[in-house]
């Protein structure tokens, strides 16, 4: 643990126009980019963070990285931190239902006024940034929406006088806004095709996007779900390179969960101690839970609190992770987005339902960025019925596309095109349509289906 908060409390180094909370979200928002002659680069948020003075040399930070994984991973870690003493903050990404959910502090989501105070400092040191280079004649920085984020929960942070924040890569890690600042310590957990059209076509090439959060003078944790055999070589070398001996986290599991809220116990093992913890989670969060404990462990460099680590543990909330968003008719939401993730997801429906006949109606919604065939065959052979519609992001597959993939992965089946119920152009007609009928069903293929699901249910 380094404690590099400095001695005083941070505030930013220019008057911040303040901005309104819906013109903070607007900005926040996709629609929100700040267009330039640059391109979006690591550079852009390196230099408005050096307008701002370095919010982040104020706390430590521990930096997440991984296609699967990651968020659990992150909010354990948060989670944990808090439970030993320290005044902890997190960054996940994306929101399930608002822009301010990606920010806490002491395990709360910051007020809108914080987060739009933050994004206010981010915009105006953007803005502040860009005017500079215009006047030298150097082309504009493209400041993109994530940017704008991450920036403003560093400001939250430092401002909120934080000891350690724990921040989830957005995507990749060589180039992600979180790599702008100097984190002591990083995990890599599970890796998979993710962003392919940015990160690469193959496990080798992502992982090696993943890994470069790994530089020297930081510690590393590599999770459970790196040890494929495409993976492994490049983790293993980009360790090398970097000076680093990874920290690799050793678990069993000493009890599966039998049905919804059952138990999962878990044993850890790592250099210096050995765990055992139960929390309400289903059997793919043992190696998150494994890696987060991994990862607070090496920062406190001792062993953690086993009172404190069971009693963080079983209070901290997964949003969009296997949840139940309604009991009656069943509505249960995940945010699985790739062929992984959709697998470990499945093998916990298993766990509770093992007919297939007996599972709720499949609603499915897939990114156009994402490998949506083999979502499509992870989910689809694993429920009775299918319903398929398309998310508000302009990055969704169009449901008519979707719907053909979904045919095609019945017939090779076997199955009747029956099983394919209906196709809805929004998820709200999706809902409607479920709810009039009285079915059950779990929403799943993509973070955005999991929360607009969610927002519709918390709104009712």
């Amino acid at each position: 643990m380094t404690h590099s908060s400095q001695a005083s409390p941070y505030t930013p180094p220019f008057a911040v126009p303040e901005l309104p909370f819906e013109e903070a979200v607007r900005r926040a928002a996709d629609t929100g980019t700040i267009p330039g002659d640059a391109g979006p680069l690591l550079e852009t948020v390196v230099d408005i963070l050096d307008e701002l003075d370095r919010p982040d040399k104020h706390f430590d930070v521990l930096q997440v990285a991984g296609t699967n994984g990651k968020s659990s991973t992150t909010r354990f870690a948060a989670a944990i931190l808090a439970g030993e003493g320290l005044r902890t903050a997190l960054y996940t990404s994306p929101h399930l239902v608002r822009y301010p959910e990606r920010m806490e502090v002491c395990g709360r989501v910051v007020s809108d006024a914080a987060f739009a105070h933050g994004v206010s400092a981010a915009f105006e040191a953007g803005r502040r940034v860009n005017a500079r280079r215009q006047h030298a004649g150097l082309a504009t920085y493209t400041i993109t929406p994530f940017d704008l984020l991450t920036v403003a929960a560093l400001v939250i942070f430092a401002e909120a006088e934080v000891d350690v924040a724990v921040l989830e890569v957005g995507l990749g890690g060589r180039w992600d806004a979180t790599s702008a600042t100097n984190p002591v310590g990083v995990a890599v957990t599970g890796i998979g095709l993710d962003h392919m059209r940015i990160l690469g076509d193959t496990l080798a090439q992502i992982a090696g996007e993943k890994a470069a959060v790994i530089q020297p003078g930081r510690f590393a944790v590599l999770g459970e779900g790196v040890h494929q055999p495409e993976v492994w070589p490049v983790m293993r070398g980009r360790c090398a390179e970097a000076g680093v001996v990874p920290d690799v986290p050793v678990f069993r599991v000493l009890h599966e969960p039998a049905s919804l809220g059952d138990e999962l116990r878990v044993e850890v093992r790592t250099r210096r101690a050995a765990y055992e913890v139960a929390l309400a989670k289903p059997l793919y969060q043992a190696q998150n839970v494994a890696c987060a404990i991994q990862l607070t462990e090496r920062y406190l460099d001792r062993p953690l609190d086993a009172g404190a680590l069971a009693r963080s543990l079983a209070a901290c909330p997964t949003p969009g992770r296997f949840e139940v968003v309604r009991r009656e008719p069943l509505v249960l939401i995940d945010a699985c987005h790739n062929p992984q993730s959709c697998a470990s997801f499945i093998s916990s429906v298993g766990e509770i339902e093992p007919a297939r006949a007996e599972r709720p109606t499949l609603l499915i919604a897939a990114l156009a960025d994402k490998d949506a065939e083999g979502i499509v065959r992870a989910l689809v052979p694993a429920f009775p019925r299918v319903r398929v519609t398309q998310t508000d992001s302009p990055r969704a597959r169009p449901a008519p596309e979707l719907a053909a993939l979904v045919a095609d992965e019945l017939a090779r089946e076997g199955r009747p095109p029956e099983d394919l119920v209906a196709t809805h152009a929004s998820v709200a007609d999706a809902l409607d349509a479920v709810t009039r009928a009285g079915e059950a069903i779990v929403a799943a293929g993509t973070i955005t289906l999991a929360g607009e699901v969610a927002a519709r249910f918390a709104a009712w």
